[in-house]
């Protein structure tokens, strides 16, 4: 009897030190983390129901033993931490960055080595990296795999991408877990920039809500130096497992002690409207490397780009490269009539950005290479600081200056990144030389060098690259078609801004499903802004003759986008004289901020709708905003968020009655009330529509005059 109550202490005894808990600081969520039969697990729960049941975590090495068996438990450390941090640009004033925290030690006696994985429990969610201390068995090696490991509770409805190694510009599909491989091959056409992928490889960050209505999202933060993760599913077993992008050769990483992976990030809530109020990721990033940040500045710009996606226009100067219309230079070429990057053109979007108070004016197609810059596989295509014959940089400097209004530049790499690499300081100094502190490059066709991957280590370690040396020449980068965001924007802020999904261009290109951008929030937008490029107000393209795509949104419905959508680079995208046509609706566009104080997710469900307030940055207004999907939405809205006592004009831009994004959706009406903190409304969007409110705080009983409650 005393023998078998000896041997059940000692493995009692065993079992503990190899198991670790962990809760958030509210006590919502909690983490268990064992070592069973050598191999290190994980589980995570919301409120007592599963969020992640019993997940393997490892790595599988390429010529050396693996880090995923074999293991013992041999240290724990615990950690709480709070503080509160000020963003230089964001939705809200300060962040809290509150959680507990569970550091493991595992070790491998066989092979003399040891990792560390690192556990943060927030209230909303989990993050847990794994980290390589520098120690003589491992210094330098491969990743063939990671091995981490989500089993899922259910049969969870997701809003998901199909795995794709260069791409996100994808419509997202709405299905049950076990659905993903029957639609697969549906998802993947036409976008599909590869094949390899498992027929049931998703992207990150990935949507899902349960059967009994918990909300989980899975992404990463912070990803430095290593390779973009896909997920995997068996379908069978509900087990998502890491896949990651790989190189030309098929290897997932290259790695040198002391190094760390990313975070593996859940964000959890029985609540929508928390999980886009998650800074989760945000607070997995180290803080901001920079000591001035003065120079970094949220921006509202118009741009010579619309008219080009839509075909009115081109980028290029001529039909043909000079080389094949036998000259040695563009000046002796023949000019195509359809350049829109010309002096006298770009003069217009100056004048109509100055008159309406817009920050900057993009250009694309202003320099030399557009005749041949894709398909081709050049090396060679773009120098970045040569002009057409028709773009005077010095003058438009010059004028752009007179009239307070900057220039954006757009370095265009046609994915050979190491020829943007070898031009990148004289780029840059260009820049600098000619008044322009914002870029927005892009990365458009098969990356030079060949066989590598927008989303691989290497290109991730490029994007990077362009945003530090940036830094140093004090410029913002806006980077299109690059990795996904996971939050460097912290650190590294003049990052103002990522393509990066499927944007407004694509609405010229067949138009994207009603309910984008109700889905957008929950997905892309979880590691970082979006340029998406909203404020397409003539969404029929009447300007365009013959058979063209629509935007499948409501006029109202782009303005309520500037909330929605957030970002601290907004563009009013569409042509100057089609605002000039809707300058009644057109004032939200000039009054909404970029930049904000405080912001409260009013109403939000995935593939529905969102409703979200913000409040201006140094301000006491805010601004309203509805998406909603081919259904419509009805919205009854409380202003408690409003100061007590205080009365403000709220100007109320809301679609029409028989207003419906396919049939008629132009139709708007515009109503001015006064409101307070205990004001409550009732607003309904149409079909594909929504709505959108500027709240401005009276100041006197003049502003007041003739308005009723």
């Amino acid at each position: 009897m005393r023998k078998a109550f000896f041997f059940l202490l000692l493995i009692c005894s065993v079992w503990m030190l190899n198991a670790e808990s962990v809760k958030s600081p509210n006590g919502n969520l909690e983490l268990n983390f064992t070592v069973k039969d050598g191999i290190p697990t994980y589980q995570l729960t919301y409120k007592n129901r599963p969020v992640i049941k019993e997940s393997k975590l490892g790595l599988e090495l390429k010529k050396d033993r693996n880090l995923i068996d074999g293991f013992t438990l041999t240290d724990v450390k615990t950690n709480t931490f709070d503080e509160t941090w000020k963003p230089v640009w964001g939705e809200l004033k300060t962040i809290r960055n509150h959680y507990n925290e569970l550091a493991v030690t595992l070790s491998q006696s066989d092979a003399n080595r040891y990792i560390v994985i690192r556990f943060r429990l927030f209230n909303d969610g989990l993050g847990f990296r794994y980290e390589f201390p520098l120690q003589k068995n491992l210094n330098y090696f491969v990743i063939k795999e990671e091995k981490t490991q989500f089993a899922m509770a259910g049969d969870h409805k997701a809003f998901w991408l199909p795995g794709d190694y260069d791409t996100q510009e994808y419509s997202t599909v709405t299905s049950d877990l076990s659905e993903i491989r029957g639609k697969m091959e549906e998802a993947i056409t036409p976008n599909s920039s590869q094949t390899t992928f498992s027929p049931t490889g998703v992207q990150t960050p990935l949507m899902m809500k349960s059967k009994d209505g918990l909300y989980i999202n899975i992404h990463e933060a912070a990803l430095v130096d290593y390779s973009c993760m896909h997920l995997n599913l068996d379908d069978k077993s509900m087990i998502f497992e890491s896949w990651l992008t790989p190189d030309a050769i098929g290897d997932k990483g290259y790695m040198q002690t002391p190094c760390l992976s990313p975070w593996r990030t859940v964000i959890v809530s029985d609540d929508a409207r928390d999980i886009l109020a998650s800074k989760t990721i945000l607070n997995l990033n180290d803080p901001c490397k920079y000591t001035d940040t003065s120079w970094i500045k949220p921006i509202k710009y118009v741009g010579v780009w619309w008219e080009m996606i839509t075909g009115k226009s081109s980028w290029a100067y001529t039909d043909l490269p000079a080389v094949q219309l036998g000259v040695t230079d563009y000046t002796k070429a023949k000019p195509n009539g359809r350049h829109a990057a010309n002096t006298a053109h770009v003069k217009e979007y100056i004048d109509f950005a100055a008159k309406h108070g817009f920050d900057a004016v993009l250009v694309e197609g202003w320099d030399q290479g557009w005749e041949d810059w894709i398909g081709k596989t050049k090396d060679y295509v773009f120098d970045f600081v040569t002009p057409y014959p028709d773009f005077d940089v010095q003058e438009l400097h010059r004028y752009a200056a007179s009239k307070g209004v900057k220039m954006m530049m757009h370095h265009e790499t046609s994915s050979s990144v190491r020829n943007y690499e070898r031009h990148l300081d004289r780029a840059y100094q260009f820049m600098v030389d000619n008044g322009y502190n914002a870029v927005k490059s892009g990365y458009v066709g098969n990356i030079i060098p060949r066989g590598e991957h927008h989303y691989g280590q290497w290109l991730v370690n490029h994007y990077l690259y362009a945003v530090t040396k940036a830094a140093e020449y004090k410029i913002m980068v806006n980077a299109h078609e690059a990795v996904r965001p996971t939050g460097l924007c912290r650190t590294y802020p003049n990052l103002i801004g990522n393509e990066s999904a499927r944007g407004t261009e694509y609405e010229a290109f067949g138009g994207s499903n009603p309910d984008h951008t109700t889905i957008l929030p929950f997905t892309r937008l979880m590691g970082g802004p979006m340029d998406y490029t909203p404020g397409i107000l003539d969404t029929k393209m009447s300007f365009l003759k013959g058979e063209h795509s629509f935007v499948h949104s409501t006029l109202v419905r782009q303005l309520a986008l500037y909330v929605t959508m957030y970002s601290p680079l907004q563009m009013a995208a569409d042509l100057p004289e089609n605002y000039n046509k809707y300058l009644d609706a057109f004032q939200f566009i000039k009054d909404v901020a970029v930049d904000w104080d405080d912001s409260k997710y009013l109403e939000a469900e995935p593939g529905d709708y969102i409703t979200v307030a913000r409040k201006a940055k140094g301000t006491n207004n805010w601004f309203v905003g509805n998406t909603s999907d081919e259904n419509g939405h009805t919205s009854k809205l409380a202003f408690d968020f409003l100061d007590p006592g205080k009365k403000y004009i709220a100007t109320i831009y809301s679609d029409a009655a028989d207003a419906h994004y396919e049939k008629n959706p132009a139709a708007y009406t515009i109503q001015k009330k006064i409101v307070t903190n205990k004001s409550k409304i009732t607003l309904k969007a149409a079909p594909g529509g929504g709505f959108a409110i500027s709240i401005i705080e009276a100041k006197d009983a003049k502003d007041l005059k003739g308005l009723k409650k």
